[in-house]
């Protein structure tokens, strides 16, 4: 077998490799898409039916008009959506200051600082949530979409800092230096210099930050006792009953509490390229 050939197959079984990949991480979202606009016959069936034959709206026609548990789906969105926006904004710009100081200064027990980010992100959140609770309530913030989002926060600010630190120490002190040089003030060049070129970072965090709130499950259980403020992971959790769980309607939930994320990728993805080296270079 000459080089050449060998080259051919070693590319040709890496790329069936990311197809299989591909397949296996695409094929539950297309199924739960799928399965959102069967009818319960095909639901329901032991046969193998890949698409609905024909397609159903029932399912998705009685989320929108019946709601969930007396709330219409759209208030469930509106409070995901809250909570997950203000997590973003709030921990983007706590992570960028911390990662800056982090990653610029030097200070006293700044290596302790780090390896505590680290041992806090791997401690389990159940672990986290007597405690936490205790403090919901006493701050008298349970019951109420602000104390979920402080705590979300709180649960992706370690690795929003970790993460944004490595962007920031990245960046060259010589564009920083040349900035002031140039009268530029601190502000002025972190503004001007340093965020743009960690805006990919920031925008990578931003994703992370929105999908982990977005799914978030334990805590918005737990600290939300009004079901009118509940979350869609949490409404979710209506459509199981004792006896019976309405698949069809879970499918038709969860493909619409997916749309928010694409969205949101979709609206910030383009930060990741085009703030690599905006403002690097003086003209």
């Amino acid at each position: 077998m000459t080089p050449l050939t060998r080259r051919r197959l070693g590319r040709a079984a890496l790329n069936a490799a990311g197809v299989a990949v591909f397949l296996f991480a695409v094929f539950p979202v297309y199924w739960m898409v799928a399965t959102a606009f069967k009818p319960n016959d095909q639901i329901f069936t032991t046969s193998f039916i890949p698409f609905p034959r024909p397609p159903s709206l029932d399912h998705v026609e009685r989320v929108f008009t019946r709601g969930v548990a007396g709330h219409s789906i759209w208030q469930y969105l509106l409070n995901s959506t809250l909570v997950a926006l203000s997590a973003v904004v709030l921990g983007a710009v706590f992570a960028l200051l911390a990662a800056t100081a982090v990653a610029r200064f030097r200070f006293r027990f700044r290596t302790s600082f780090l390896i505590l980010l680290l041992i806090v992100q791997m401690v389990p959140a159940e672990a986290l949530l007597i405690p936490l609770f205790t403090m919901v309530k006493r701050l008298g913030l349970y019951d109420q979409l602000l104390g979920l989002i402080v705590i979300n926060v709180g649960l992706t600010l370690p690795f929003s800092v970790w993460m944004l630190r490595t962007f920031v120490a990245a960046v060259p002190k010589e564009l920083e230096e040349a900035a002031w040089i140039d009268g530029a003030g601190r502000f002025t060049t972190f503004w001007r210099v340093l965020f743009p070129l960690v805006a990919p970072g920031l925008v990578a965090t931003s994703i992370f930050a929105f999908i982990t709130t977005w799914n978030e499950f334990v805590y918005a259980l737990t600290l939300i006792g009004d079901q009118g403020k509940y979350t869609m992971p949490v409404a979710l959790q209506f459509f199981v009953g004792q006896r019976s769980t309405d698949w069809g309607g879970i499918m038709a939930a969860s493909t619409l509490m997916t749309i928010p994320v694409l969205v949101f990728f979709l609206l910030v993805q383009r930060r990741m390229v085009s703030g690599l080296v905006a403002g690097a270079v003086k003209g």
